[in-house]
């Protein structure tokens, strides 16, 4: 009988190639970034101009030595999958595949996902099954962040731990917002609150002067942190396949607080920036904070790539313009407009004497002179003369006249408006839209 493999034997960028597998969850109907979502999954809305929010954990995973991922979604797949097939391809000989799993019904599960971990229940014969995965490595398709995963998966073995999560050292009041581990001396999860809210429950969650003497964090004096989870899991494969052999339907209230229970859970404290962008406002912010002098997430880090699909447009034209912390992304024409703290995505069209100010544009699927792409073939996509856009959303496809004023000021911070919506005080309009000349939003 063939003896089992000796993991200690294998490096850990071995491990992380040959042995990993990562699952990216798509997320359900991406209901808090509506109406971003309306025509796509989640995974697929478009982020920094020209990547998407699925390529930050695809290529954390590939900047990782981790060349297995699978993404699961149901909802509006379509262009995600298309971004997929586009964007990600290995050669025959590393073996290395990104590959979307939609929701399907099968005679053993006649029913869509109904959670984060009944997702990956559904799908688990594909991942036993498929490869000789040894750790499975669950991440969130709508989180802004850089972290290498070899560190985590090092960690992870070195506790000897069945399971591991990783977790950001936050503030007493941001710890009201998170779902909150507490550990040992050793970093051995030994209970979990979820948005605790009391004072004494939270007196009882700070993190250990060890722990945070080992991953190196100095505080001021009586300056206390908590660990607030990422959605950042590290499971074994028994432990994987233990942990759902119940109908338990999601991770973050379910699986892992019942794991801590009966496993050793370890949690892993990450330093870095991170940002869960699963709402307008913080979509917004997050991509706006990339336009500032030196912003706090690095898209010009050499050893931390983002991958996306390589679309192969021209440089971008200005034909006279006042630009003032600015991302303009490929492919834009640009006639003497003012743009100051804001995102121009791929194949924006933008004339003479428009204003656009702390908003997010974020383009075309094509050029204007390409209608037989087009939604709208009737109608030219971009911006008209003389607008004024502020603390707005631009989806793409979008075609807007001469003259017209887009701001949320005066307004409610919610509402729905004819070919415009308002979340979190930030104007979008949706994918497609046709805003007639000289309207007012």
């Amino acid at each position: 009988m063939p003896k089992a493999p000796n993991f200690k034997a294998f490096s850990i960028s071995d491990l992380a190639r040959t042995k990993t597998l990562g699952i990216i969850m798509g997320g359900g109907a991406g209901s808090r970034l509506y109406p971003l979502t309306q025509k796509r999954s989640k995974p697929a809305v478009p982020l920094a101009g020209k990547y998407r929010l699925v390529d930050i954990p695809i290529s954390n995973c590939i900047n990782s030595g981790i060349h297995h991922s699978y993404v699961l979604t149901q909802y509006n797949s379509a262009s995600l999958n298309r971004h997929i097939n586009n964007a990600y391809k290995f050669d025959k000989f590393s073996g290395g595949f990104v590959e979307v799993l939609a929701a399907q019904q099968t005679p053993d599960d006649d029913h869509w996902y109904q959670g984060t971990a009944d997702a990956v229940r559904q799908n688990l014969r594909y991942f036993l099954n498929d490869g000789n995965y040894e750790y499975f490595i669950i991440l969130s398709g709508d989180q802004l962040y850089q972290m290498n995963f070899q560190d985590v998966l090092a960690f992870h073995i070195e506790k000897k731990a069945a399971l591991t999560i990783a977790t950001l050292p936050v503030t007493r009041k941001d710890a009201r917002s998170f779902g909150i581990m507490a550990t040992d001396e050793k970093g051995q999860v030994t209970s979990f609150e979820e948005k605790p809210q009391d004072e004494k429950v939270l007196d009882s969650l700070r993190m250990p002067p060890e722990i945070l003497s080992e991953f190196g964090i100095q505080l001021e004096k009586n300056d206390e942190r908590f660990q607030a989870s990422m959605g950042i899991y590290v499971f074994n494969r028994k432990t994987m396949i233990k942990a759902l052999d119940n109908e338990l339907i999601d991770f973050g209230k379910d699986v892992i607080p019942n794991a801590i229970k009966k496993e050793k859970v370890f949690s892993y404290v990450f330093q870095g920036y991170w940002e869960d962008i699963g709402t307008i406002g913080a979509f917004y912010q997050a991509n706006l904070d990339l336009c500032k002098t030196l912003p706090e997430y690095d898209f010009f880090n050499k050893n931390n790539i983002v991958y996306t699909n390589a679309r192969f447009l021209p440089a971008s034209k200005i034909n006279g313009a006042t630009v003032r912390h600015a991302i303009i992304s490929d492919g834009c024409i640009i006639t003497d407009a003012i743009i100051e703290d804001s995102l121009i995505g791929l194949r924006s069209m933008i004339n003479e004497r428009t204003t656009i100010r702390e908003s997010i544009i974020m383009g075309a699927d094509f050029f204007p002179h390409e209608k037989s792409l087009s939604e709208n073939n009737d109608t030219p996509i971009g911006i008209g003369k003389g607008c004024k856009i502020e603390r707005a959303i631009i989806d793409k496809n979008v075609h807007i006249g001469d003259g017209c004023v887009i701001s949320p000021e005066g307004k409610p911070d919610h509402m729905d408006g004819e070919n415009f919506y308002i979340r979190d005080g930030i104007v979008v309009i949706p994918k497609s839209a046709v805003i007639p000349a000289n309207t007012w939003i």
